[in-house]
């Protein structure tokens, strides 16, 4: 690997590398988060583009997507008739009017989480095991989770990692190091909506463009009621809430670190003072950004304290098979606590890469481009590895260096952007 070192006006030495981006591996092995958040072209998910919704934006069933509008057709009937909801806090939520019996279940409402539709499985709010905690992150993947990540493998901790689609199209290798290192993978929605304000067809687009084919799922928010809860059992999810909540969401934009902290330690003291002996408990927190990663292991050896295990959700279940897919395998909740966190070929229980000439999913003017399954998704277990390097620049490397340390405003005024 070609390395040059530039110093900067500021005097700081500047490192430049010649940066895979083709591969898991390369791009779990860059340090800089500049550098990993630069954004870069991955081949697969760029043929397949146009096969999936707009980024960002709430997702529709692709007009000729005939495969997702025959699964659509599939389960619509088991859907009931319920009017969306308002957004909370937006203009029509003020004349909303919604029963004191809480008729849907609505989480958003009242935390229920049993629902009054028949035949509807409750949702997952806690974990069956004692004094045990399910530990997950939302928001996922996060281009800078590098550091995070290698926190994760250095203590040989799994999570369950709540993925939004949106996200995983814009960084795929970082998806694929999720499955890499042994996480599990759920849906986070496409586009992080409120659930319950869509309309039923985009609730179902929402999750059905979502994913490696799991089988679990978190609506943003929390918000989901019976209704949403038809259409993400009709593809087969588990839906997975909390009891707790770290809001480390909210730093700045309301909340201060201090606020945050002491969220996180009313959590720990709880377990401390044997509230999770019966029964243990899940907490909200965030792979959003670098503070709530940073929180994350700030508080993760009190939390190993405190707790006698910390395992993934779908391992206190004992949720072996946690993707449509066969070829990969969750340890059950002994298995895990005795010391095998991770069941799938390769070394160090890590998921072997596939060949070179593994199969792809359809191309994008395929009738049914996602793979055949409980529900969609770009197959990241079966992406090709792409033999090609990103040669990143030394100017490359400080303009983004600059960004960071200047704020965008600085290019602005300056014609850079």
């Amino acid at each position: 690997m070609r390395l040059t070192v530039v110093t900067t006006f500021a005097t700081l030495p500047l490192v430049c590398y010649a940066l895979d981006r083709t591969t898991e591996a390369g791009e779990a092995s860059i340090t800089s988060p500049q550098a990993e958040c630069a954004p870069y072209d991955y081949p697969p998910v760029t043929a397949q583009r146009a096969a999936f919704p707009v980024q960002w934006k709430p997702a529709t069933i692709l007009p000729d997507d005939s495969a997702a509008q025959s699964r659509w057709k599939s389960i619509v009937a088991n859907v009931p008739d319920t009017p969306p909801k308002p957004v909370p806090g937006s203009s029509g939520s003020g004349s909303f009017k919604y029963p004191s019996s809480d008729p849907d279940c609505w989480w958003t409402y009242g935390q229920c989480v049993t629902p009054k539709l028949a035949g509807l499985p409750p949702d997952i709010a806690d974990v069956p095991e004692p004094a045990t905690m399910g530990y997950g992150f939302d928001d996922g993947p996060n281009c800078s989770h590098n550091a995070f990540y290698d926190f994760l493998d250095s203590k040989n901790q799994k999570a369950t990692m709540f993925y939004i689609g949106s996200n995983v199209m814009d960084w795929p290798l970082e998806a694929q190091r999720g499955i890499t290192d042994g996480h599990e993978i759920c849906v986070h929605t496409w586009s992080h909506n409120y659930m319950t304000s869509l309309s039923s067809e985009s609730a179902f687009a929402e999750l059905y463009y979502t994913g490696v084919t799991p089988t679990c799922w978190r609506p943003p928010y929390g918000d989901i009621d019976d209704r949403i809860r038809a259409i993400a059992n009709g593809l087969g999810l588990r839906s997975i809430l909390w009891k707790y909540d770290s809001n480390d969401w909210r730093f700045g934009s309301g909340a201060s670190k201090a606020q945050i902290d002491a969220n996180y330690q009313d959590f720990i003291n709880k377990a401390n003072n044997g509230s999770f002996t019966s029964v243990g408990a899940i907490i909200l927190t965030h792979e959003l950004n670098n503070f709530t990663m940073s929180e994350a292991v700030q508080f993760y050896g009190q939390l190993q304290t405190a707790f006698k295990h910390i395992v993934p959700v779908g391992v206190a279940y004992n949720q072996t098979q946690p993707y449509v897919e066969t070829n990969y395998t969750l340890p059950t909740f002994e298995e895990y606590i005795s010391g095998t966190t991770a069941i799938a070929p390769g070394e160090n229980g890590k998921l072997a890469q596939p060949a070179d000439n593994a199969t792809t999913s359809s191309p994008a003017s395929s009738a049914s481009p996602t793979p055949t399954g409980t529900n969609a998704a770009i197959p990241l277990l079966s992406w090709p590895l792409d033999r090609l390097f990103l040669v990143v620049s030394c100017f490359d490397i400080l303009l983004l260096e600059l960004y960071y340390r200047l704020g965008l405003d600085f290019f602005i005024r300056h014609g850079h952007i």
